[in-house]
């Protein structure tokens, strides 16, 4: 049994180093969380992670570059004007950079095949992993996320305006632009907690090594950078599950439906007033499809039917 809630480092060929925690059984079947846009690994809550132990995985969650106690990358954030015009900067990374961070935590492990789950920015950085290196993805779960295509899974304008507001400087500015925006795209059925979203926010501050603006900036910049990936999402072979809510505001529900488009043979589960957000109330449905989709995986099945 792995050490739980302890913060552990993948120094990668590229020079930058990866923040990662290890649960659960190591004997067990590996599953890599890979959290979305300024998440820290925290952000996958212990009630999340500890169904998926109970389940009978392995589970590991990291830190992205720019993000927690994983490295601050050197390169300046780009200014307003390019995430408004969707014009990076040239000394950008992109999302098959961030893909390489997953692959070489999965190195520095030793493991060789793992079942990928990722949400939001994370769903994407998981396709591309999945698409790029398929011998080592078992299965992939893609939740609230989308292709990259321009019309589609574009944040709703109410959602625009919140994101342009000035950073948060101070630890208690960080809790209230957290909870104003978990707030608003959380989804019609799915409010949040106040006091379980405030403790994260203020645990990923907490947590955090550099600047979370500009790591936020810089993550942004690498979505836009990655552009339409659709064509490079339909070379994934991997059994793919494909999960989003019907009421989501940062990323529309379409982009779960071009992502099931593009993947031959996925499985698509909508949920009825779900947003884009893991609400307590929601842990164990998503839980349940994900163990229950992975488990048939590693048991032979290449697709599965969802129920």
């Amino acid at each position: 049994m792995s050490d739980e809630n302890v913060d552990r480092y993948a120094p990668l060929p590229s020079g930058l180093t990866i923040c990662f925690r290890d649960f659960g059984d190591a004997a067990n079947p590996p599953i890599l969380l890979v959290g979305g846009l300024g998440e820290d690994l925290t952000s996958w809550t212990g009630p999340f992670v500890g169904a998926l132990v109970a389940q009978r995985f392995r589970v590991i969650v990291m830190d992205n570059r720019d993000v927690g106690r994983s490295t601050f990358v050197a390169t300046p954030p780009p200014r307003m004007w390019r995430q408004v015009l969707a014009c990076p900067r040239p000394d950008g990374y992109s999302l098959a950079d961030m893909a390489g961070d997953c692959v070489g935590v999965l190195d520095h492990l030793g493991i060789a095949q793992v079942h990928l789950v990722g949400r939001s920015m994370g769903g994407m950085i998981a396709q591309t992993v999945a698409a790029t290196e398929p011998r080592r993805v078992l299965s992939l779960t893609s939740i609230y996320s989308t292709t990259g295509a321009r019309k589609v899974g574009r944040p709703a304008l109410s959602t625009i305006r919140l994101l342009m507001g000035p950073p948060a400087r101070t630890r208690t500015a960080a809790v209230r632009a957290h909870l104003r925006i978990t707030g608003h795209i959380a989804g019609t059925a799915y409010p949040i907690h106040d006091a379980a979203e405030a403790a994260i926010a203020a645990r990923a501050w907490d947590r955090s090594g550099g600047d979370q603006a500009a790591g936020v900036a810089r993550q942004i910049q690498a979505i836009q950078s990655s552009g339409d990936r659709t064509a490079q999402i339909r070379r994934i072979a991997a059994p793919t599950l494909v999960i989003n809510g019907d009421r989501d505001l940062m990323v529309d529900p379409g982009g779960g439906a071009a992502t099931v488009a593009a993947i031959r043979r996925a499985q698509h589960v909508v949920i009825t007033g779900m947003g884009h957000h893991i609400s307590e109330a929601l842990v164990d449905p998503i839980t349940t499809y994900i163990s229950q989709h992975a488990h048939r995986v590693s048991q032979g099945g290449k697709h599965v039917e969802i129920h």
